[in-house]
Formats: structure tokens, C-alpha cells, sequence
């Protein structure tokens, strides 16, 4: 029902993976991780989910697309739907494309995507809470990624942004009982100092981040009372472990030089595919098992329902019927 014509591509800037990063690091305690593989990968994606978000949106306000954001999911809640059309809920589904040979040859034949499967996990699919109304928005983000300390290195020689993180277990980011964490201790083996932020939540839930610099082989506190910790963040590839202490916690947490991953999509372009409504994609849709090689994965970790794209609907057709209904609206 689509061709390659019909995909919206939108440019890709740093601002877009600047805000993925911020919203993906404060829902990592949060996030269910249905997909399988690294914690990175993980985080990766929300990155990228969140990219194609804003960049949809900044996309319906040139446009002059009417939405709203109600239902816009908080990071300490459940997936919800990230924009509404024409009283339509939309649920975007962006798949992360990093492999350099399927970009080039996706730019070379943008046709190729029309056989590929419009994916949706099977529990969001079946998921109580969708109605026949609403609407599944199909997006690929074209990026780099790093999967490993020597292509993180190799960003770092080519003057490239990273974003190293650790995230903490989940004694740290969602312990049992709601008490303050103690006074929070750190200290660097580095040979350099060492700039950290710290990100976790106060007693009232509120999401809370500090910046310390930690000089070699000093003890440095955190001057805010945390109740949760999340995560660690360093500016530079740390040559040597860095340290976490605090009284409740007892044992000291030792981070080793390894045990960071970047999470920095080096975003070049977004194309928003197609759509369909839930009912329509229930009566098309066939099931892909765990397991199967698809355009987007080289193994799908988990049972999906799934659609070709090129039975999707073209969006630009959608946006022209969202204005359409709005000048309806305010003739009543």
C-alpha cells in the first residue's frame, strides 16, 4: 500500500541524541527489558526511540500538524503512547539500524525496506490497554553505534562525542526499602582527575543528578542525600577503576575501566515509514518466533507480530486527514 516514495526522511542532529540520552539514563531502573542482549543495547535503544520521538514531533509543529502529548510516558511509568493524532493515540516503533553495510545499501535502494516487517512485541500487542483506534507509527533510525572499548576508543581519536555510563544494580536503582542511601563516597584510581555524575532520586522520588571531580586517589563526597542511585557517568575513558561507597551498602563498588558502555547514537537520517491502526494490523499481522532473522535483528529475542511495510499506510496521507479533521473542528 506504500512505496519507497512515500517515507518522510528527516535529518538527524546531536540535539536529538542529547535528549534520548538524559530521558534514557533517568528510566533505566524502569525499563523492561524485553528484548534481550546488552544493558548498552538497551539503553541504546531508548535513546533512539526517544530521538525519533522529538524529531517526529518537531517534524508535526513545521508541518502544522496538530498533536498533542498527553499520554507521553514519565520515566518512572509503563509504556503509554507518545503523541495523538486526531484523537488518535500513536504508538511509535523505532528500529535502531548500525550496521554500516545494511545503511549503505538501504541509501542506495530505500525499496529495501518495503520488505521488511513492521514489528511489534507480542505483549505490547495484546497489551489491555489499546484500542481499535489507535495508531502504530513505523520509524528506522539510520546511526552508528559502539559496541565495544576499542570502536569507543576509536570515536574518542575521530573527535566524536561518547556518553560512557554505568548503570548500578538494582540494590542501588530500585532498593527494597525507601531509605537514604548513606553519605555517598567516591574515589578514582585514574592517574588524572576524573569528572563523574552521579544520578539517582531523593526521598520524594524526584530525580536528582551531581557533578563531582575526583582527583587521583582522593576520597570525594556527594553533597545530596540520595535514596536510589542509577547510574555513573564519566566524561573521558577512565585508565583505571573508579570507586562507589556507602553505609548502607556496606562492601565497596568498584567499577573496572571495562565496565562502561557508550550509549551516543551517531545519528545520520530517520525515516518514518508508515502506519496502521491496531485493528487493521490484528487482522494482517502474522507471527515472527523468537529466534528469527529479520531485516532489523539478527535474532529476535522474543515472539513478535509483524506486517510488511509496504502494507502499511503512507503517513504523509495520515497528516493531511489530522488537518483535514481539525478544520472540521473548528467550523462546529
Amino acid at each position: 500500500m506504500i512505496s519507497a516514495s512515500d517515507f518522510i526522511k528527516l535529518p538527524f542532529s546531536p540535539d536529538l541524541t542529547t535528549s534520548g540520552i538524559l530521558y534514557a539514563s533517568r528510566s533505566l531502573p524502569y525499563t523492561y527489558d524485553r528484548m534481550g542482549g546488552s544493558l548498552y543495547s538497551r539503553l541504546r535503544r531508548i535513546v533512539g526511540g526517544v530521538a525519533v520521538e522529538l524529531a517526529l514531533r518537531r517534524y508535526l509543529g513545521e508541518q502544522a500538524v496538530p498533536y498533542d502529548v498527553k499520554g507521553a510516558t514519565p520515566f518512572t511509568e509503563p509504556d503509554r503512547y507518545d503523541v495523538a493524532l486526531g484523537n488518535h493515540r500513536c504508538d511509535l516503533k523505532t528500529f535502531v539500524i548500525s550496521k554500516r553495510n545494511q545503511i549503505t545499501a538501504m541509501r542506495r535502494n530505500p525499496g529495501l525496506v518495503l520488505h521488511a516487517p513492521a514489528l511489534i512485541p507480542e505483549d505490547q500487542f495484546e497489551a489491555a490497554n489499546h484500542t481499535d483506534r489507535d495508531l502504530y507509527l513505523f520509524a528506522f533510525l539510520l546511526g552508528l553505534t559502539t559496541n565495544s572499548p576499542e570502536e569507543i576508543q576509536k570515536a574518542v581519536d575521530a573527535d566524536q562525542p561518547i556518553h560512557l555510563i554505568h548503570p548500578l544494580r538494582a540494590e542501588w536503582s530500585r532498593p527494597a526499602a525507601w531509605e537514604a542511601l548513606g553519605r555517598l563516597a567516591l574515589k578514582s584510581e585514574c592517574a588524572r582527575p576524573v569528572t563523574v555524575e552521579i544520578g539517582g532520586q531523593d526521598s520524594e522520588r524526584n530525580f536528582i543528578t551531581e557533578r563531582l571531580t575526583l582527583a587521583p586517589l582522593t576520597r570525594v563526597f556527594a553533597s545530596q542525600t540520595f535514596y536510589s542511585l542509577a547510574y555513573v557517568h564519566v566524561d573521558a575513558i577512565p585508565e583505571a577503576r573508579i570507586g562507589l561507597h556507602c553505609p548502607r551498602m556496606g562492601d565497596l563498588y568498584l567499577i573496572q575501566p571495562h565496565e562502561w558502555g557508550n550509549i551516543w547514537i551517531y545519528g545520520m537520517e530517520i525515516w518514518l515509514t508508515g502506519y496502521l491502526a491496531h485493528e487493521e494490523f490484528r487482522r494482517k499481522a502474522s507471527a515472527i518466533h523468537a529466534g528469527s532473522r529479520v531485516f532489523q535483528y539478527s535474532k529476535t529475542q522474543i515472539k513478535n507480530f509483524s506486517v510488511p511495510v509496504a502494507d502499511l499506510r503512507p503517513l504523509p496521507e495520515l497528516f493531511e486527514r489530522v488537518k483535514d479533521w481539525e478544520t472540521e473542528k473548528k467550523h462546529w
